[in-house]
């Protein structure tokens, strides 16, 4: 049960934890100060208006004195001790009155003093902790900013990563396709395979063969008759020259002779 107990607490806090934003708990505190100070001033100003009642009463009070006082005088004047005394025994009712009445507007007085000293340091933290909080939440905002761009940075190398992987399949893929037409070349070249594609010695491939025969013997005899005229045509000129020489020479010989 202890383990189910502490297992919920764990999940919860890590939810809440999830949920939790710095900027929004540090206002909240801050908010809930100020409503504290707010409560302290007008407890403060509470007590100061009981003491105003209280000191108002006083001065009633002090102005019943002088009235029993007079009347004293009255009564003894009159002959009348008993009411004389009636009235100095209220005074002596009213000064104790008055008494208690110094001695509560003391304890308000004191009262006030505290308060007012505890609403002085209050306030001092409130604004220490406006401050602070300030500052907390401008180093969070910092802070956020450089993980988004941590975060940035990091899913950009991941999708560099990422290519740079697909790049390394697709040439090991490539490779691989080169290796093996590589060897079906060789499979085919030493007869383990048939290259169907290529003319077949039994269909055709004789005829092939001969006509490349043929095309190459009548390359060959259309050079040599080439070769044939040529040599032909030189001994025809060379024969024509001498027979030309030949009958000048009796011709000369005549003419020397006359």
């Amino acid at each position: 049960m202890n383990r189910l107990s502490t297992l919920f607490k764990a999940k919860t806090n890590t939810v809440l934890d999830k949920f939790e934003k710095p900027e929004e708990m540090l206002d909240y505190s801050f908010d809930k100060q100020t409503e504290l100070l707010n409560k302290l001033r007008r407890d403060i100003a509470e007590v100061v208006t009981a003491k105003k009642r209280l000191e108002m009463q006083k001065a009633k009070i002090m102005a019943n004195i002088n009235i029993l006082d007079e009347q004293a005088r009255r009564a003894l004047d009159s002959n009348r001790e008993d009411l004389a005394r009636l009235a100095l025994e209220r005074k002596n009712v009213v000064l104790q009155q008055i008494s208690n009445l110094d001695n509560q507007i003391a304890d308000i007085q004191l009262q006030q003093e505290k308060l007012k000293d505890t609403e002085r340091r209050l306030s001092t933290k409130v604004e220490e902790f406006k401050t602070r909080k300030e500052v907390i939440k401008a180093q969070y905002s910092s802070a956020e900013a450089q993980v988004r761009i941590k975060e940035s940075i990091t899913g950009i190398s991941e999708e560099m990563s990422d290519v740079g992987v697909s790049l390394n399949r697709a040439e090991e893929k490539a490779q691989k396709m080169q290796a093996k037409a590589q060897a079906l070349d060789e499979m085919i070249d030493s007869g383990v395979l048939t290259d169907y594609t290529a003319p077949s010695e039994g269909i055709g491939g004789d005829v092939g063969v001969e006509l490349d025969k043929i095309l190459l013997k009548s390359s060959v005899d259309e050079e040599l008759e080439k070769l044939k005229a040529e040599r032909a045509k030189k001994k025809k000129n060379k024969g024509m020259g001498q027979e030309q020489e030949q009958k000048q020479e009796p011709e000369e010989s005549e003419v020397m002779a006359q």
